[in-house]
């Protein structure tokens, strides 16, 4: 798994922390943020100041500490960011769609091609 600068300011995860108390929901966009909040993510979902690398690799399986869903392109079979995907979603399931995507000859890396999974 490749490592990924990534710095948390004081204000980001002080929004981040306020509306999660008020049971707001945190989603990620783009695998980069998520690797990110749950890199510095404590145990209990509190969101810190931080600035480092990360090279945490998210797979299915993973107990998510922060990140309630995700909005990403819809990545490579075999890929490491399709495993972490998949630890959102069933790998069975995500699969399939993979397939149905090939068969369909569906675009990969296209603009537009965003989905959004919890």
């Amino acid at each position: 798994m490749h490592t990924e600068h990534f710095a948390v300011t004081q204000k980001s995860a002080d929004i981040i922390n306020e509306r999660r108390a008020k049971g707001g929901r945190l989603i990620c966009v783009g695998t980069t943020s998520c690797r990110t909040i749950e890199s510095v993510a404590h145990e209990d979902g509190f969101i810190p100041a931080a600035e480092g690398d990360t090279g945490i690799f998210i797979y299915p399986g993973y107990k998510f500490k922060a990140v309630d869903a995700l909005i990403t392109n819809f990545h490579l079979p075999e890929s490491t960011l399709l495993m972490l995907v998949s630890a959102f979603y069933d790998k069975e399931k995500m699969m399939s769609a993979y397939h149905t995507a090939v068969e369909e000859k569906y675009r990969f890396f296209s603009f537009g091609d965003a989905m959004f999974i919890e």
